[in-house]
């Protein structure tokens, strides 16, 4: 616990002196948590340790943002992206997966390697996705409809790619299978009957006590989080689904501004945590199979999008910005070669990570000069 308090002081004293030098060098704030993780973390200067703890509250940061996502999505809005998602999702999963396993035979990565690769490749970053959209404006909120939908569709796509490596590659179970297609609809339905003859009863009767509220939403995400994760489903599906269960109110609203900077807290230590995984000498060994995984990442990604979603009807402009948004690997990336760290050499397995961690990079830098989001470093892009 002392181990933990000190590495979690030093952690936030240090970020607050490196975000005020990337203000001034007007670079990303995201890109500051990745280099500062790196440089403090164990393969650098070795100042920070319990990483996994620091992994673990990081991902609470996961969970609040899908929640809110969720709190923003009436049921009405979420059928329609949905809807129009669903195409996209599959086609651009067929060619990124193409494009990863023939990107690994190139690199000379055994069969196993080159499947890993292209899972890893399937996914587009949750976190950078929906933390820089906003959702303000009338504009994007339509493109952050369409970025989320096709998030949420790649999340349960990524939890069969979790089963598949967690399985070694052997057929998938029956159970598997039912976990992943029978329970979420199980909980959308368990959530939306507990919102209405349980929160709402309550919330309507002792609404007037701002911290019982507080402490309200706060558990009703948590708690279908845990049942979700309990029947074999994602915490992030989980909260996500407890958000669009309470969406349809203007409560919902008021409270998911309160929860954002609690959000903001978690999610600079699922950042940082990100930059102590990486081992900048190792790195530079596997520089240039990690540099181009990332580049054929960065620039097939948004071309793909742009043409499937404008196929399915999107204007030009709207659908180069959703490509550009999702042009990145995703965290879940990093949970595919943890999982799968036995069954990849120590090479290709950090030359992934260093592709993944280099995506969102290059994609963040993309998105917050040129395109309006809430942390943009000049007032024409910043839009909250």
């Amino acid at each position: 616990m002392d181990q933990l308090l000190h590495t979690m002081t030093l952690m936030f004293a240090l970020t607050a002196v490196a975000a005020t030098v990337g203000m001034f060098a007007r670079q990303p704030l995201i890109i500051v948590y990745i280099v500062l993780g790196c440089v403090l973390g164990p393969y650098a200067l070795g100042w920070i340790g319990e990483s996994h703890a620091i992994e673990q509250l990081g991902h609470i940061g996961i969970i609040f943002l899908l929640f809110i996502v969720g709190l923003d999505l009436p049921t009405n809005r979420i059928k329609n992206v949905f809807r129009q998602s669903i195409l996209t999702v599959l086609v651009s999963s067929l060619v990124f997966f193409g494009a990863g396993f023939g990107l690994g035979f190139l690199l000379g990565f055994d069969s196993r390697e080159a499947m890993i690769t292209a899972l890893a490749f399937l996914f587009s970053s949750t976190i950078v996705g929906v933390k820089l959209i906003p959702r303000t404006a009338l504009h994007h909120r339509r493109v952050g409809e369409l970025v989320i939908g096709l998030l949420i569709l790649q999340d349960i796509l990524a939890v069969l790619a979790l089963i598949y490596v967690a399985s070694s590659g052997e057929p998938i179970s029956p159970l598997a299978w039912l976990k992943v297609f029978g329970v979420p609809p199980l909980i959308v339905i368990g959530a939306v009957i507990g919102a209405k003859f349980v929160f709402w009863p309550l919330m309507k009767k002792f609404d007037v006590v701002t911290e019982y509220t507080f402490l309200m939403f706060l558990g009703w995400c948590m708690g279908v989080a845990f049942c979700a994760e309990a029947l074999g489903v994602t915490f992030e599906i989980g909260a996500f689904i407890a958000g669009v269960s309470l969406a349809n109110s203007a409560t919902a609203q008021a409270v998911a501004s309160t929860l954002e900077p609690l959000q903001d807290f978690f999610l600079v230590l699922f950042f940082f945590y990100v930059g102590t995984t990486v081992d900048p000498v190792l790195l530079w060994s596997v520089a240039w199979q990690a540099g181009l995984l990332a580049l054929v990442c960065v620039l097939i990604k948004p071309l793909v999008f742009r043409y499937l979603i404008g196929w399915c009807g999107e204007d030009r402009q709207t659908s180069w910005e959703v490509g550009y948004r999702l042009g990145q690997n995703s965290e879940f990336s990093l949970l595919i070669l943890y999982v799968a760290a036995a069954q990849m050499s120590e090479q290709a397995s950090l030359a992934v990570l260093g592709a993944t961690v280099l995506t969102i990079l290059i994609s963040s830098y993309v998105v917050v000069f040129n395109f309006k989001n809430p942390i943009a470093l000049t007032d024409r892009l910043r839009v909250s």
